[in-house]
């Protein structure tokens, strides 16, 4: 050999690069999208993930759930999630920085959402983070105030049914840049002085006290944190060395202080924005949990400066989550949808008459005490409505979407029953019922079961426990 090619070799040479040319083109026409640990694997055999991010921040001059607006914050209110395709029909899972989506409202946010990626509602959940300057929504309400003639206020659905087509636009034109899963990283973490139980009992075993989300009583703050879930749960999708979107679940009410005027996402917005900082090729998404009985109260005086220390705080738990994170292949065969669908037992102080009597009070603080939205959740149970509760399973880990205020010992109870599962709630979910405590919570007394707070009955408990327990024993 004189060190070049001959006629020959050069030949040979340029049909095996040709082969190999063929071969490559082959494949990728062929849907080769990924690979994974065990080598490529073509588009048919891989979740895929499309992400949507929408602004749902209310215009100067509208309603939010208790004041106008009138001013922007330096961060905006989010609509955000993912649709999950080829694990049957598509899944989505949305998170909104609102107050509230109630009744009506929840079904045709469902429905929207569904439409556009091409799925059915029961397989759509639809929470909101629960930020208090921020809008509440509730088309059945907004529908009764004005069959009187009255002003639907903060129950006005006009810009939520701006968002719902800004969320119908966005979905359709995620789908096209959906990308593949070939791992999901799970992760958890213990957030320090943020969350901590609001119900204070006396000796009596009675509430003696609440400690609201802001607290200014220093003898309530030196309380003990009480019952709460101090962790963190981390969810990650991933396309090879790419994350993709980030979910995390969190149990807290999320005040530092409102009533502003100025729409703002609080600390768990704050939070969130940090990460997508340090993570920014992720989406991050972030779920309330079961907060409803729990508050920052004991770490939080309402001083506006403790907004940038909680938000640091739970920044910081994401964090340790995310360097916490184990990743584990995933397949279509590991995604599951089920859902169990629950009539709610109705409080017994909840009466039609008595709602309807409410309508004739010129009281301004007749809609902060949502008579409208209560009356529709009464004639929605009375009718048969019933409520989705849902688990999707990814792997090993299991995704519970329950509705209203719930209290933290459902979540806890949830984790325990399947230790040897990944669990995460998000509450918040269909914001009808209002409040949702435990069976024991209502013999205890107390702000949120109350009959201006919570909308159902002791006996909720035993629905809601029971839904549960057959949607985490039936995901094996």
């Amino acid at each position: 050999m004189n060190g070049t090619f001959n006629r020959r070799e050069w030949f040979l040479a340029s049909i095996g690069v040709s082969i190999t040319c063929f071969l490559l083109c082959s494949t990728h026409a062929s849907g080769l999208e990924s690979l994974s640990p065990s080598g490529p694997v073509k588009d048919d055999q891989l979740v895929r993930i499309a992400t949507f991010d929408v602004d749902a921040t209310p215009p100067i001059g509208s309603r939010m759930a208790y004041d106008p607006v009138t001013n922007w914050w330096d961060l905006t209110l989010k609509a955000r999630g993912i649709v999950l395709m080829n694990a049957g029909q598509p899944i989505v899972l949305c998170a909104v920085d609102w107050i509230g989506i109630a009744n009506e409202g929840h079904d045709e946010f469902r429905a929207t959402l569904a439409k556009a990626a091409g799925t059915i509602p029961s397989r759509v959940a639809v929470h909101t983070v629960h930020q208090h300057d921020a809008p509440d929504c509730d088309f059945s309400a907004e529908k009764i105030l004005k069959e009187r003639g009255l002003d639907p206020a903060s129950y006005n659905g006009d810009f939520a049914r701006e968002v719902l087509h800004r969320l119908d636009r966005a979905i359709k034109e995620s789908l096209s840049r959906a990308q593949p899963i070939t791992e999901i990283g799970l992760g958890k973490a213990i957030v320090e002085k943020v969350a901590s139980n609001r119900r204070i009992l006396g000796p009596d075993g009675k509430v003696r006290a609440t400690r609201y989300t802001s607290c200014k009583d220093p003898a309530l703050r030196a309380e003990p944190e009480g019952t709460i879930d101090p962790e963190l749960s981390m969810i990650s999708f991933w396309n090879g060395e790419r994350p993709l979107a980030v979910l995390t679940y969190y149990a807290v009410h999320p005040q530092s202080y409102y009533r502003t005027g100025i729409p703002n996402p609080d600390f768990p917005g704050v939070a969130r924005f940090l990460r997508q900082l340090a993570i920014p090729a992720a989406l991050h998404i972030h779920f309330n949990g079961a907060g409803g009985n729990l508050g920052a109260g004991k770490y939080n005086d309402g001083s506006p400066e403790n907004r940038r220390i909680l938000a640091e705080r739970l920044a910081d738990g994401m964090r340790r989550a995310w360097e916490q994170t184990r990743r584990e292949p995933i397949k279509p065969d590991d995604v599951k949808w089920a859902v169990e669908s629950v009539a709610l037992p109705v409080a017994s102080h909840l009466s039609e008459t008595e709602l309807e009597a409410q309508f004739a009070k010129p009281d301004p603080a007749f809609f902060l005490s949502g008579a409208a939205s209560r009356l529709a959740f009464l004639r929605r149970c009375k009718s048969g409505h019933k409520i989705d509760v849902t688990c999707l399973s990814l792997g090993r880990a299991r995704l519970l979407h329950l509705p209203g205020e719930l209290f933290v010992e459902y979540q806890l109870a949830a984790k325990s029953m399947r230790p040897d599962r990944f669990v995460a709630m998000a509450a918040y979910g269909d914001y009808g019922p209002g409040y949702i405590g435990t069976k024991v919570a209502y013999a205890e007394g107390g702000y949120e079961t109350s009959p201006t707070s919570s909308n159902v009955s002791p006996e909720v408990e035993n629905v809601l426990i029971g839904a549960i327990k057959r949607l985490l024993e039936a995901s094996q």
